[in-house]
């Protein structure tokens, strides 16, 4: 198997059980990266989700998932193309979370930048809907 094969089987596997535990597989996803990292999501940590932000190490991202965890509930995790080549992958789906506070939804398209080295991701960067997420945070 390519090293690009190996990477999306590997995403593919995280991003099910990811959908399937209702975003309960944090672990598993921290598992998933290299000891330093360079992690980054769109929000850059405004909007009210501070731990939507950027982080240098895994054992930083303990924050960035019990921050969905505390204040968002998983409806829906929908993973619809990987694109690889070389050591990149790209996650095209879609996404739909309840903001536990006030019980509104946000659904946006959402896109998984990766890059793998030695079997271990070391970059990470997601895109979604920010103003969908502000307008579900307010």
């Amino acid at each position: 198997m390519s090293d690009e094969a190996q990477n999306v089987a590997i995403l593919k596997q995280a991003y099910a059980k990811w959908s399937a535990s209702k975003g309960g597989s944090a672990n598993d996803w921290i598992a998933l990266f290299a000891d330093q990292i360079k992690f980054g999501s769109i929000a850059q940590g405004d909007h009210g989700a501070a731990y939507l932000t950027a982080y240098q190490s895994r054992d930083d991202l303990v924050q960035y998932f019990g921050g969905i965890s505390r204040d968002w509930e998983m409806l829906e995790y929908i993973t619809e193309n990987f694109v690889a080549q070389d050591d990149r992958v790209v996650m095209l789906g879609r996404c739909s979370y309840r903001f536990k506070r006030n019980g509104k939804v946000v659904t946006t398209p959402k896109v998984d930048s990766w890059r793998f080295a030695g079997g271990k991701a070391v970059e990470f960067y997601e895109y979604y809907d920010t103003a969908k997420l502000q307008q579900a945070m307010s």
